[in-house]
């Protein structure tokens, strides 16, 4: 580790946007110097560039920059372009998404099944994930290096959904974990290349590379060794162009040729009229793969940045070397933050927390900040506050769903009773912190013109704000209670009720309803109702029917609420609108029952209808007030119709729903089953 002293001379100078300011999300993207905006501007106004699918002048200017800058940009990598193929991206996510669809199109084409294995680290970016949507069924995730060290070892070939190798594999993983800054083996893409077991000879390797480029030197010097795909963005490592890239190694290349869209510029011939043919343009990997028009200006800029990023850094080990003091400064300061009481002011989340090796930890921490009693600050609240100082961060789930959950020790049932309670990604509210637990982090990443000024003026801005002395508790608020209910606690298993969340989140997951939610109508007028008078609302409003199935000709029950206060008289509120919708809601901070229970606006049954027009299929409406076995008509029910009421009566089971033929019975608890 070795700190650039010559970015304090040239800094201010070549990043006038940062002075008096503190940037701490290199991660996200890095800055741009001024260097580079003048030689791009300076490039822009001297030459006249036309589109490369042109034959004009200025249009083999254009191609010819082109080329040059994607040699260059190779070059960069230590790739040589007699091995290795560059294809222009929007960003590393479209380049991901590039080897994503041609897979999927050569399962379609090629594969018995017509599928195609994929395999992910539990530390990959959305970006990678989202490709198991195209292998279906036929998806894995790793959720340790452990374990896709005995994958490749070959004592685990039943994670393969076909050990014969007679799918085709995808082996996706980032170089560096974006959440955390951990970076991963790289040696796992020749394992993978040099194994000779059946199931991993025919599976390929991606590398998402986005997070490692930032700050550390890409190297594909070794052909034989390197990954078969490579997806980075440009804009993190120079902050400018918006660009993204594919590095394809060639003799893999060909997967990629089983990708069915073509776009213009990519074929030689197309016929439209009576018959569909094409022919794609073949003399080099990136002429069929780039769909359209290339973004040749962003090009040209990449070039200009290569130049001024060499011209002012020397080599990415000298970035390298300059970050990892950097963060392991970060990292240390952080973490030796106190409270009075002892208890440390920050949790640091990582499996590997090295921060004097660049080969396993990148520049970047993830964290959150403790009270002196151990609950939690909102991480919203860290980023508006340190925002409010110039101090920028990242805060919330990071598109990093695997590091979230296997760091924060978050289980999957947690997560959907957090969606259904309203928590989002990125979301600033009430359920950020869930069952005491945070549902996200607080990033710092640093980058190649970061200094110790900004390290410190960070740790001195987290000291003054959140480390509690003797008598003196924090300004920062904690989130007000929604419920006070102390004989429950967390996420009750099978029931809907307040969950305790250690003073700081309480949620409310939402009630059973009868029907699949399919989203709910806009709320064009609402009135808030308890529990109570929501149900003696929808009774009121409902159809009256001989028996408790009714078949709606013109509408489809699209929610219902519990017609038993199943929060137990609690302060629970439902909406309700001109126009039928009944969503349930906490009630706002500070507002008590009284207030909210207010009178449901006089309308029309057709306006106040609980239903929304969807289709003919039956559903049950809410239970009336009569004897088991007897419809208001006083005909006798069915004996299913006799038993489901009896059910109801004595308050074991919520209601049933019938869509189309099939029976789905809605037990008290939140269980479903059908019937």
């Amino acid at each position: 580790m070795a700190y650039n002293n010559a970015v304090e001379e040239f800094r201010d100078e070549e990043y006038p946007m940062m002075k008096g300011k503190v940037y701490l999300d290199h991660g996200g993207t890095t800055i741009y110097s001024k260097s580079l905006i003048e030689a791009f501007s300076e490039k822009m106004i001297t030459n006249l560039y036309g589109n490369p699918h042109s034959a004009s002048d200025p249009a083999k200017l254009s191609g010819d920059e082109v080329d040059s800058i994607r040699e260059k940009a190779l070059r960069f990598f230590k790739a040589d372009p007699a091995h290795f193929d560059l294809v222009f991206t929007a960003n590393a996510s479209a380049a991901i998404k590039l080897v994503g669809e041609s897979f999927r199109d050569l399962a379609v084409a090629s594969s018995v099944s017509g599928a195609f294995w994929f395999g992910y680290h539990k530390d990959s970016h959305n970006s990678v994930v989202g490709i198991r949507e195209y292998a279906d069924s036929n998806q894995h995730c790793f959720v340790s290096d452990d374990e896709v060290e005995q994958w490749l070892s070959g004592y685990a070939a039943h994670i393969n959904s076909s050990t014969d190798g007679s799918l085709p594999g995808l082996f996706a993983y980032p170089g560096q974990s974006n959440m955390t800054g951990r970076r991963l083996p790289l040696s796992w893409t020749a394992t993978l290349r040099q194994s000779p077991k059946p199931h991993l000879q025919n599976t390929y390797s991606l590398l998402d590379a986005a997070a490692l480029a930032t700050t550390t030197q890409l190297d594909l010097s070794d052909p034989e060794n390197a990954p078969d795909f490579v997806a980075l963005s440009f804009y993190k490592i120079f902050g400018f162009p918006d660009l993204g890239a594919l590095i394809i190694r060639k003799k893999s290349g060909h997967i990629l040729s089983w990708r069915r869209y073509f776009g213009g510029g990519t074929v030689n011939g197309v016929t439209v009229l009576h018959e569909a043919t094409m022919r794609r343009r073949n003399d080099a990997l990136h002429e069929g793969l780039g769909d359209g028009t290339l973004p040749f200006h962003s090009i040209v800029a990449l070039g200009c940045a290569l130049d001024v990023h060499k011209k002012l850094y020397g080599c990415m080990k000298a970035i390298s070397r300059h970050t990892s003091f950097l963060g392991h400064r970060l990292y240390t300061r952080v973490s030796s933050l106190s409270h009075y009481n002892g208890r440390p002011a920050c949790v640091v989340y990582n499996d590997i927390a090295d921060y004097t090796d660049p080969t396993r930890q990148g520049s970047t921490v993830a964290f959150n900040l403790v009270r002196a009693d151990g609950t939690f600050v909102r991480y919203s609240q860290v980023e508006q506050l340190a925002n409010d100082r110039k101090i920028y961060l990242r805060a919330g789930g990071l598109c990093n769903p695997g590091g979230i959950a296997s760091l924060l020790k978050i289980e999957p049932w947690q997560f959907k009773r957090a969606w259904s309670a309203g928590h989002n990604c990125g979301d600033v509210g009430d359920t950020e912190i869930i069952n005491g637990k945070p549902t996200g982090v607080v990033r710092a990443s640093l980058g190649a013109m970061s200094t110790v000024s900004d390290v410190d003026t960070f740790i001195q801005f987290v000291s003054e704000t959140f480390v509690e002395h003797p008598g003196q508790e924090l300004a920062i608020p904690k989130l007000e209670t929604l419920h006070q209910n102390p004989s429950r606690t967390g996420f009750q298993d099978g029931g809907y009720g307040i969950s305790n969340f250690n003073a700081e989140a309480r949620v409310i997951p939402p009630p059973p309803r009868l029907a699949p939610q399919r989203g709910l109508a806009p709320i064009h007028s609402r009135t808030q109702l308890s529990a109570h008078d929501a149900g003696n609302e929808i009774r009121r409003l409902s159809p009256e029917s001989p028996t408790r199935r009714y078949q709606h000709q013109r509408q489809n029950i699209q929610h219902l609420v519990p017609l038993e206060d199943e929060f137990e008289n609690r302060d629970t509120y439902f909406d309700v609108d001109t126009e039928g919708a009944v969503a349930h809601r906490p009630p706002p901070l500070n507002a008590s029952s009284s207030a909210m229970s207010l009178p449901v606006h006089p309308t029309s049954r057709t306006k106040r209808s609980l239903f929304t027009k969807k289709s003919n299929d039956s559903y049950l409406l809410p239970p009336n007030e009569m004897s088991p076995g007897t419809t208001m008509t006083g005909k006798t029910l069915s004996a299913e119709d006799a038993e489901l009421q009896e059910l109801i009566k004595n308050n074991l089971v919520l209601g049933e729903e019938r869509i189309k033929g099939k029976s789905m019975r809605f037990w008290k608890g939140g269980s479903a089953k059908d019937i």
